[in-house]
């Protein structure tokens, strides 16, 4: 009998309720800040920006959060997602180890991102909101958040990278045919954009700089509430269906991994599959190696200090503790967009802090030969964000071989890159080439970093 490639859930299994790191972090993370006067920020702090429950989620220690009926009978579009055995790459790979992966490019958007957008959608629409703003790197987020709003009446605007909204002009297309507004940043539709437009009119812009426009948007029309795709405490949370799912799948699969991998730049999918993991082994469970992948070129966990910094770069947003390399550093432009973040996640940076999930860096090319090498076998082109998780797994994968070692490896194929074949192009033209990391940029950006006295 042929031996099972995909482990499904029904959708009556799908998780209920997400599942929150904070309630299980062996010690209580640092809290954010005011960005002016310094003191812990309150709910109050963060009314202009988001609705009340979504404040409520950021703020919590709760272990579980219950998911309200209506973001669970959208899910069901597309969750629960596949687990899925790579056996075709085990034998190409010609390891002992067994390599699963988590298949987030099944959602209408291509990746993990409606999972929390179709929850800030909803939460805003109850709380009356009718206009959203927010950013996007590579597209997916942005695509995301035009998805949901479609489907709860909201008006969306969409602040893209420069250089991504260059790179990919079908996620332009595709925010379009959900309703949403994009527009390459920065912009001079606000007073930050307008700024650094009058220091570089050719400006490749950052995500730094693309959020820093959607808060000013958000923050001076009350009518509109600002989304963010990463990053924060409530998206964090969101993604746990992710990982929560995942436990169920390998109890179908009568295994259980070693070692669990994702791409970071924000850290939400990384979290969304890691945390669950990460909070049974915290309870009492078994321990697991847990490692986090980044861009050579923007190495925020492996290279980044653990300070408190701005989100954004025109000084907008809380300052939280986070791993940074400050909030002015402008990444180059290489196509894994969506990592293309000067901080992040506080969670993530917690968790690295106290030593309980690993960080490692690769450059793009290594990674595109990884997503080349899995897509011959497994059929399925990853998002070039997700290029470093394939890249990671496989590592470890050979290394297992080397050591004659058995594992069980997991990693999050968080997307899909259908709208990111440019990538692939220049790939195989002999056009991409690995950047390296700019440290004297870093070095000015972290001594712009806020003194708290």
């Amino acid at each position: 009998m042929t031996e099972s490639t995909k482990y499904l859930l029904s959708e009556d299994r799908m998780p209920r309720d997400w599942y929150n790191i904070m309630a299980d972090f062996p010690e209580p993370m640092a809290p954010v800040l005011h960005p002016g006067t310094h003191q812990p920020v309150g709910p109050a702090d963060l009314s202009p920006l988001f609705p009340d429950t979504l404040i409520a989620q950021e703020m919590t220690g709760e272990r579980h959060v219950e998911i309200p009926t209506p973001v669970r009978d959208i899910y069901l579009l597309w969750r629960p997602s596949p687990l899925i055995r790579a056996r075709r790459l085990e034998k190409a790979l010609d390891t002992p180890a067994k390599i699963y992966f988590k298949y987030e490019g099944v959602s209408p958007a291509g990746s993990h991102k409606p999972n929390t957008a179709v929850a800030q959608a909803y939460y805003n629409a109850e709380a009356g909101i009718k206009r959203l703003t927010t950013e996007t790197g590579a597209g997916q987020w942005g695509s995301s958040l035009a998805f949901a709003g479609s489907l709860f009446d909201l008006q969306v605007k969409v602040f893209q990278v420069r250089v991504s909204y260059q790179q990919k002009p079908y996620r332009q297309a595709l925010m379009r045919t959900y309703g949403a507004e994009c527009i390459p940043s920065p912009s001079d539709l606000t007073e930050s954009g307008r700024a650094i437009l009058a220091e570089n009119p050719d400006h490749p812009g950052s995500l730094g700089i693309a959020i820093s426009e959607a808060v000013e948007l958000a923050a001076r029309d009350e009518g509109t509430k600002y989304a963010l795709g990463s990053v924060l405490n409530h998206v964090m949370l969101h993604q746990s269906v992710i990982g929560l799912e995942a436990m169920e799948q390998f109890e179908l699969a009568g295994d259980d991994p070693d070692i669990i991998i994702g791409c970071t730049g924000g850290g939400s999918n990384f979290a969304g599959i890691a945390f669950p993991f990460l909070g049974a082994q915290l309870r009492g469970g078994r321990r697991r190696r847990i490692i986090a992948v980044e861009p050579a070129a923007c190495p925020t966990l492996t290279r980044g200090r653990f300070a408190y910094d701005f989100g954004d770069t025109a000084h907008l947003t809380p300052l939280t503790k986070m791993h940074t390399l400050g909030s002015s550093f402008t990444p180059p432009g290489f196509h894994a967009g969506g990592l293309r973040y000067h901080g992040m996640g506080p969670q993530v940076s917690h968790a690295l802090s106290l030593g309980l999930i690993e960080a490692r860096a690769y450059q793009q090319l290594g990674c595109f030969e990884a997503a080349v090498e899995f897509a011959r076998h497994e059929g399925i082109v990853p998002a070039p964000e997700c290029t470093h998780a394939v890249k990671g797994a496989m590592d470890e994968a050979l290394r297992c071989k080397e050591e004659g070692k058995a594992e069980t490896i997991l990693f999050n194929l968080s997307g899909h890159g259908h709208f990111d074949m440019q990538a692939y192009i220049d790939f195989f033209d002999g056009k991409l080439e690995d950047g390296d990391y700019d440290a004297a940029g870093a070095e000015a950006a972290l001594a712009q970093l806020p003194q708290l006295g």
